[in-house]
C-alpha cells in the first residue's frame, strides 16, 4: 500500500505493533533515499460531551508539529505529523525515522554479567543530552520509560513518544490498558503539579535499571508505587508534601525499614547521581544539564 502525503511518500511494509492508541507500521520511503520509516496511526475518540476534540489534544498536535523542526541526535526525528478531524474523533498520523529496538529489548539481550560502566555512562549521557534539549525547548516528556527510549544498531540512544503523554492519559480513561507506574515521579502519583524534574525522576529509575537489568520500583497500584518509593528514599517531611495533592500526608506512609544507600553495588559517584535524581521534592531534583556535569560522566 502506497501513501503519498507531500512531501513524503512511503510504502507500508508491515504492522509492527498494535496498542491501546493505534497501530505502528514499518514503512519505506518511496523515491529519495528509500530510508526505513515508522508510521504511527492513532484514532482518538472524542469525549462524551458535544464539545468535540478536546482543546489540549489540538495543542498537543501543534506541539508535535513544532517538533518537526527539532534536529538532535538523541531525539527521534519526527518527519511529519498530520491530524484529520473526523466528527468528534481525531485521526493522527506520525511519520518518524525507524529504529528497530527499544531500551527494554536492548536490556533483555544483555548477558547476566551486566552492562559495563562505560556502556551505562554512554547510554545515560545520550539520554540526558536528549532530555536537556527537550527541557531547553520547554517540552516535558512526562512518560519516560525504557519502551520510549530507542537504541539503534550503532548504539545511538533516541527519546521517542515525547509530547504524547497527555493524549495517552486522555485515552487511558476510555480504553483498558496497563499503565506502567514504575518510572512515575511521586508528584505525578500524588496528582500534584509537575515540571521538567518529572522526567529526571524517570531518568533516575532508568539509570538504576541499567545496573540492575530489572526495574528499580515495581508497584502495581499508585499507592503501592508510593510505598515502594518511600521504602527506598524514606518518608518526606510534611513541609515537602505537595500542598495541592488530594492525598493527605500521613505518618502511616513511613516504611518499616529505611535504607542508607539506594543501591549497594554502586560506587559513590553513581549513588550520588542516582540519589540526586530520586529526590522527593521536585525543585531539589538535579536538572539534565547539571547531571551531565556530574563527576560520574567526568571520570574515566
Amino acid at each position: 500500500m502506497d501513501v503519498c502525503t507531500k512531501p513524503l511518500c512511503y510504502e507500508l511494509l508491515a504492522e509492527v505493533g498494535e496498542g491501546t492508541y493505534g497501530t505502528v507500521y514499518k514503512a519505506r520511503e518511496v523515491g529519495g533515499t528509500q530510508r526505513l520509516l515508522a508510521v504511527k496511526k492513532f484514532n482518538f475518540h472524542g469525549d462524551t460531551t458535544e464539545s468535540g476534540i478536546p482543546a489540549f489534544m489540538i495543542r498537543e498536535v501543534a506541539l508535535l508539529r513544532k517538533m518537526n523542526k527539532f534536529d538532535h541526535p538523541n531525539i527521534i526525528k519526527l518527519l511529519e505529523a498530520s491530524a484529520v478531524p473526523d466528527g468528534r474523533n481525531l485521526d493522527l498520523t506520525l511519520v518518524l525515522e525507524y529504529i528497530d529496538q527499544d531500551l527494554s529489548t536492548y536490556l533483555s539481550k544483555v548477558p547476566a554479567s551486566g552492562l559495563s560502566r562505560d556502556c551505562i555512562k554512554d547510554v545515560m549521557q545520550q539520554l540526558l543530552q536528549g532530555l536537556d534539549y527537550l527541557h531547553t525547548n520547554m517540552i516535558l516528556h512526562r512518560d519516560l520509560k525504557p519502551d520510549n527510549i530507542l537504541v539503534s544498531s550503532r548504539g545511538e540512544v533516541k527519546i521517542a513518544d515525547f509530547g504524547l503523554a497527555r493524549i495517552y492519559a486522555f485515552n487511558i480513561a476510555l480504553t483498558p490498558g496497563v499503565v506502567t507506574l514504575w518510572y512515575r515521579a511521586p508528584e505525578v502519583l500524588l496528582n500534584s503539579v509537575y515540571m521538567s524534574s518529572v522526567d529526571m525522576w524517570s531518568a533516575g529509575c532508568i539509570f538504576a535499571e541499567l545496573f540492575l537489568l530489572r526495574p528499580l520500583l515495581k508497584g502495581y497500584t499508585e499507592v503501592q508505587q508510593l510505598q515502594k518509593i518511600f521504602e527506598m528514599i524514606g518518608l518526606p517531611s510534611e513541609e515537602d508534601w505537595p500542598e495541592d495533592s488530594p492525598i493527605p500526608y500521613s505518618i502511616s506512609w513511613a516504611p518499616k525499614v529505611s535504607r542508607t544507600m539506594l543501591l549497594h553495588n554502586l560506587g559513590p559517584d553513581e549513588n550520588n547521581l542516582l540519589s540526586q535524581c530520586l529526590v522527593f521534592r521536585p525543585s531539589s531534583r538535579i536538572s539534565a544539564a547539571k547531571a551531565l556535569a556530574h563527576p560520574f560522566f567526568m571520570k574515566h
